[in-house]
């Protein structure tokens, strides 16, 4: 049996104190931070890499299919460590976490202006996806589930701002200053970049928990209205008192370790909506300007559509956002799979070239409500507890997903000479994650209860 309580570090006379006189709450400034850390995970991103691939190949001497194996690889190796990389958020804190990463991540660039062969390009490509795609968003994914609670949805959204403005910003940054000086300083400006917006911002206003400072997620303190849990899909939340005086805001909430976590129907469910997103669609935007101009859309518009694609996603992501404080995160998973695979059916169907400003719109809506919905989900249906080790668990499967996903597009082009046969089987993957997610109920935990020495009601999870 094991006995999880989650209250904050203060002290009864709570109105007494500086921090309760102070009506604006720091989880805000973590917000930021946190959307920082989003956007500054761009080094490491595909959007951002794919913008060196000509200059690198002319410089380094090598081939297409060289670079893109490295790649490969690369993506799976650093999806590997992240489960490692989530026990160590558990334990230590984004405090600690986030100006370590950031200072490795600004390394890993420095590596990457200086390399001179394949080998030396596994190691960098391994370190900028670890650092930068992947540990940078875990923690800021991280900050976010343990500073907001009933508004954790709505913060997800904002957060995820700072990808869609990473996504518009770093591919264009990139083509100008590659045009002005070169593919090595680029990787240099990279590193001071990240070394100035995170290591001592992180420091400095990072705490990892409300309950560090005295206060409670979601701009709360000690004595305010708890508001009700409206979507029914999180820990279980009570209002517990102490020597008379009544707390609203203490938390007795249900976390679940990584192992109890893998043994619920309800995860498998939800990463199989992961997966299929992080497969399907980074196979679709990889192969974006070849898959349209085959539809008849030129190489420039096909490129602009994804700006579209980023502009709805923003919009899609602060809704779902909302919504995902409201109702259950299995209906927004499942309406993402629904606009997926629309998406998937008109590409294949496509009569006219018009219709792919529908193709990016539909995508966009699916693509919102997975940076918002889908991150909030997992600490929603598992505590915070052990949040960092089980979104580990859940980024390594997805990288290793999103590394397959453009190989049978390939297939499919160089062995039939069209997409076709690939965007079919890729059909069905949205269709059954859509079937299983919508059964994906929130999970729960037995429990029983018991009083401790000091008369605060505990969750004692029956083992």
């Amino acid at each position: 049996m094991s006995t999880h309580f989650v209250a904050p570090a203060v002290e009864l006379e709570v109105t007494n104190t500086v921090t309760s006189k102070l009506r604006f709450h720091p989880g805000w400034v973590v917000l930021g931070v946190a959307a920082l850390g989003i956007f500054m995970s761009g080094p490491g991103q595909s959007y951002s890499v794919a913008a060196f691939i000509e200059q690198m190949l002319a410089d380094l001497k090598l081939s297409r299919t060289a670079y893109s194996s490295a790649y490969c690889v690369a993506t799976l190796l650093g999806g590997l460590t992240l489960p490692l990389v989530g026990r160590l958020v558990d334990r230590y804190g984004a405090r600690i976490m986030l100006p370590v990463v950031a200072l490795l991540l600004g390394l890993a660039c420095l590596w990457m202006a200086s390399i001179r062969h394949l080998a030396a390009l596994y190691v960098g490509f391994t370190m900028i996806r670890c650092l930068g795609q992947g540990s940078l968003t875990l923690i800021s994914t991280w900050l976010v589930g343990e500073w907001f609670q009933q508004r954790r949805g709505l913060a997800m959204g904002i957060m995820g701002l700072g990808g869609t403005m990473s996504v518009m910003a770093f591919p264009q940054v990139n083509h100008l200053l590659i045009a002005h000086f070169d593919w090595r300083t680029v990787w240099v400006v990279f590193a001071v970049g990240v070394w100035a917006v995170l290591v001592l911002p992180g420091l400095v206003l990072i705490r990892n928990r409300p309950e560090d400072l005295g206060l409670l997620p979601d701009g709360r303190r000690a004595g305010d209205e708890n508001p009700p849990d409206q979507s029914n899909s999180g820990p279980i939340d009570r209002t517990v008192a102490v020597d008379n005086h009544q707390l609203a805001g203490w938390r007795v909430e249900d976390s679940w370790t990584v192992a109890e976590a893998c043994r619920s129907g309800t995860f498998w469910k939800i990463i199989a909506v992961m997966s299929t997103s992080s497969m399907v669609g980074t196979g679709l935007v990889f192969h974006q300007v070849s898959l349209l101009g085959a539809r008849g859309v030129s190489e420039t518009y096909a490129l602009a559509l994804l700006g579209l694609h980023a502009v709805v996603a923003t919009f899609s992501s602060l809704v779902a956002g909302y919504l995902t404080d409201r109702i259950q995160a299995r209906y927004l998973l499942l309406a993402s799979m629904v606009f997926f695979g629309s998406a998937l059916l008109l590409l294949v169907m496509m009569p006219t070239p018009a219709l792919a400003v529908l193709y990016s719109s539909l995508l966009g809506l699916h693509g919102g409500i997975m940076r918002s919905t889908g991150s909030a989900v997992w600490v929603n249906y598992f505590g915070r507890l052990h949040q960092g080790a089980i979104r580990g668990i859940v980024m390594s499967i997805t990288i290793a997903a999103a590394a397959l996903g453009p190989l049978p597009l390939a297939l499919a082009k160089d062995q039939f000479g069209n997409y076709t046969l690939a965007l079919s089987a890729f059909l069905l993957f949205p269709a059954v994650s859509a079937y299983f997610v919508w059964s994906a109920q929130p999970p729960v935990k037995a429990q029983t209860s018991k009083t401790d020495q000091s008369g605060i009601s505990l969750a004692v999870d029956a083992a």
